[in-house]
Formats: C-alpha cells, structure tokens, sequence
C-alpha cells in the first residue's frame, strides 16, 4: 500500500519567535559548516588529495543516511513518497540535484581551505550565498514561497561582496592563491539554490531524512565521476591519515544538510543563510585563533573581512520600512 504524502500547504505565516528559534538553529549549521571544512581541509591537506577527501566525506554521509533511513520506518515511508511524487511530477527531477552544489562546497573544503585559511574561505562562500539567496528568495524557489527584493537586502548582499575582496586583499600578489577564493565562491553561490531545492524535497516527503538522502546520492555521484577521471590520471592516495577525526565530515555533513532541509521552510533562504553566516564567521576566527591549520594564520584583513561581512549581515536583515 502506498503511503500518502502530506498535503501541500502555502508558505507559512511565521512568528517572530519561531523565527528566533530558527535563526539560532541556522547558526547552529553555520558552526557546523565551518567544523566540516576545518575537517574535510587538513584531511585534504594530510591526503594530498582534496578530491579524495571530498569523496570519503561525501560517501560517508551518504552510508550514515542510507543506515538511518534503514532503521527508521517513519523515514522509509517518507523516502517512498519522493519516489512517488517524482513519477507524478509533483517533485521535478531538477529539484532532486542540490548535492551537486553541496559536493563542490565539499570539494572545495578539501582544496581550498589548507591554503586559505577557514576565516577567509568562509568569508567567500558567505558573499556567495548573500548574492544567490537574494535572487533564489525572489522567484520563490524555496518551501517559504517568493521573499520581498529590499534595498536592504541588496546592499547587504553588496557589502558582503566587498568584505570578500578585503578578506582576500592581502592575497593579491599571489594569483594562485587568490584564484582558489573563486571555489568557494561558487560553492556559496549554489548554497542558496541547494537549500531551497533540499527544502522542497523535505516538503514532499514530511521528513528531513530522505532529502539529506537525495542530497548526498546526487552530491556522491558527481564525485565518483571526477574522481574516477582524477584517480586515474593521478593515481589513488599513497595513504590514509590514520587520526578517525578527519574522518567525521560526512557525520556534520548529514546534520546541517538535515537541519537545513528542516528549517528553510520556517525561514526563507536567505534568512537561513544570514543564521547560518554568523554561526560560519564567528566559529571560523574561534578555529583559526585557538587551533589555527598548517601554514595559516589569522590576519587582520582576515579579520576587517569577517567583521563587514556581519554588518552586511545586519544591513541585509533590516526589515522593509513601512
């Protein structure tokens, strides 16, 4: 017997208090993302590998959300419905590939973040959603339904670009260096799309589980290939880090991914993200002053970077004047 999804309801009318609770959620995943990325970026820099280290991320989330959906009936149920509502178009196939833009974050973690430092990488995946949660907010691509287009908004998503260009500043005279800023950039740029599209699945299914599972098929999918052409040109590894901690990335992976898919609804995209940007900037400069990585340091600039970046934070959530 097939089991009937839940109905389809308008976006909700939200209380100021649940969005607090939402917001703090959000900078619940932020923290969460920048634990990934410290994780997943000196795994990386210990393999020598960043594709390497996204995969085994990747692929350990997918396996953790496959045993949980395993052993819990209510998820199982709930997966079947996205089946369900894909061979009725009610959920597209396009909506089902937000991994994707979730396995280049991870790709870039691995790659980018040794080099960067995590201050300065998150300032650069934060400019990136800033700017897409704007326009993905806009045409209504998330469960919470179209968001108002304020100047507000505009100039905080502006601001955030420029605190992206200071935070970098100091990286100028190296190109290639700065050129890797550009990863996680477009990774931020498709975490808004991610979000939204990861929401509509949970909004399917009744459950956050099966679209952290659609996510990391997806996300694990287009790692395999660009890992199978890597690794044969390249060869595998030489070998494994043997520290079991590197390897929790695809654990914190399935609980923003999860969390996310959950909150959206409740916040729209681009307050999720503004949640998620504190949560992200205050506990990159925590990492990088307590437990700073190999060949990094926290720098003032790094610092001038983050702090506009909150401001642009605090400009983009200004409510509309009546």
């Amino acid at each position: 017997m097939t089991t009937a999804a839940p109905p389809r309801t308008s976006p909700p009318q939200v209380s100021p208090r649940a969005k607090l609770l939402g917001l703090l959620g959000a900078a619940g995943i932020g923290v969460l993302i920048v634990l990934q990325s410290r994780l997943n970026g000196e795994l990386g820099r210990r393999m020598q590998d960043g594709i390497g280290a996204a995969l085994i991320s990747f692929g350990s989330g997918l396996l953790l959300v496959v045993a949980l959906i395993l052993v819990l009936p209510g998820s199982r149920r709930a997966t079947r419905r996205v089946g369900a509502a894909l061979r009725t178009g009610e959920l597209r196939w396009w909506q089902t590939l937000g991994g994707l833009c979730g396995a280049l974050l991870v790709f870039s973690q691995g790659v980018a973040v040794a080099a960067l430092g995590v201050a300065v990488f998150t300032v650069a995946v934060v400019a990136g959603q800033a700017l897409s949660s704007l326009a993905v907010d806009r045409a209504g691509l998330g469960p919470a339904g179209p968001q108002p287009l304020t100047a507000t908004r505009i100039a905080g998503a502006l601001l955030a670009v420029a605190a992206v260009l200071v935070a970098v500043s100091e990286r100028l005279g190296n190109p290639g260096t700065l050129a890797l800023a550009v990863l996680p950039l477009l990774a931020g740029i498709g975490m808004a799309w991610q979000q939204a599209q990861n929401g509509q699945v949970k909004e399917v299914a009744g459950a956050a589980l099966p679209a952290a599972l659609v996510n990391f098929l997806a996300g694990t999918a287009a790692l395999l290939v660009l890992g199978v052409i890597h690794f044969a040109a390249e060869g595998l590894p030489a070998e494994l880090p043997g520290d079991p901690l590197l390897y929790l990335g695809g654990v914190v992976g399935v609980a923003f991914i999860a969390g996310a898919a959950a909150l959206v609804r409740v916040t729209g995209v681009l307050l999720l993200g503004l949640g998620s940007v504190a949560g992200q900037l205050l506990g990159a400069l925590a990492l990088d002053l307590l437990f700073p990585a190999a060949d990094t340091h926290l720098s003032w600039v790094a610092v001038t970077g983050t702090l506009l970046t909150l401001l642009a934070v605090g400009v983009a959530a200004l409510p509309k004047r009546g």
